[in-house]
């Protein structure tokens, strides 16, 4: 009767332990919600881009840049997490010329974990 009710413990506090680490690696990392302009989108050239995600980011370590098709950098000014909005992002971009540019962003979450990606948008 021990050793089965010994069992029933240990299956319950592994299945507890492996429910709590499983659930810490879904919220450890934070995604794009929202991209302004968004992926695959034809506009008229942007002020800026803005990404807004599902967490809160660390802004020393989070970043936007964009590219051109020739993959050279056209934005001058450093992006910003939102100092009211800390979900979300944003670059200023000079006026832009028809063509096709790519966003790259890292994102840090508040416990330090790093994602990173790319999305591209064309300006008409």
């Amino acid at each position: 009767m021990i050793s089965r009710l010994a069992s029933l413990a240990w299956k319950t506090v592994c299945g507890l332990g492996l429910t709590l680490a499983l659930s810490g690696i879904a919220f450890a990392h934070v995604f794009p919600r929202n991209q302004v302009p968004g992926a695959g989108a034809s506009v008229a050239s942007p002020p800026e881009v803005r990404i807004v995600f599902d967490g809160p980011l660390e802004p020393a370590f989070s970043s936007l840049t964009v590219t051109d098709a020739g993959e050279k950098q056209v934005n001058t000014a450093r992006s910003a997490v939102d100092a009211q909005d800390h979900d979300a992002i944003s670059l200023a971009l000079p006026a832009l010329q028809s063509g096709r540019y790519t966003v790259h962003w890292v994102a840090v979450a508040s416990d330090g974990h790093r994602t990173h990606g790319d999305y591209s948008f064309e300006v008409k």
